[in-house]
């Protein structure tokens, strides 16, 4: 349960990521927004490897492994700067939800590429997590 726990407090930062940089943004540009948020990470990031006594374990990717975190980070760093873009346009109550549905993605990519099984309660998650996504998306008034 160590990883549920550990995933919660991720979606708890996550939600506070939300609402700091929605009130941030409000005389800020979202890509330089997206940047200064980088630069903090980044600092906070080495300051916690460093004191927790990693910074040795910095030197010991294969070619393989560094490429693939080389691709996350891309693929992270365009992540948020198009969530900026989209909090700096509408509600943080609106724009989370939609960028959650990435989890139906993972579902999806994670059954191609990384053998993971998709069982019917995994499936049932997955149509009830769309299924939110259309109501939050889709204007019923």
């Amino acid at each position: 349960m160590e990883w549920f726990l550990l995933a919660a407090l991720s979606a708890f930062f996550a939600a506070l990521v939300s609402i700091f940089a929605k009130i941030g943004l409000q005389r800020v540009d979202s890509t330089v927004g997206t940047a200064a948020r980088a630069i903090v990470m980044v600092l906070f990031i080495v300051v916690f490897v460093i004191s927790s006594g990693k910074r040795l374990q910095l030197t010991q990717f294969t070619s393989k492994d560094m490429g693939f975190i080389v691709l996350s980070g891309i693929a992270g760093a365009l992540s948020w700067l198009f969530y900026f873009a989209a909090l700096k346009l509408a509600d943080a109550s609106k724009v989370a939800p939609v960028d959650r549905a990435s989890v139906l993605i993972v579902m999806v990519l994670a059954a191609l590429f990384l053998g993971e099984k998709v069982t019917l309660k995994t499936a049932t998650a997955g149509v009830l997590i769309f299924v939110g996504l259309l109501l939050f998306a889709v204007k019923l008034d």
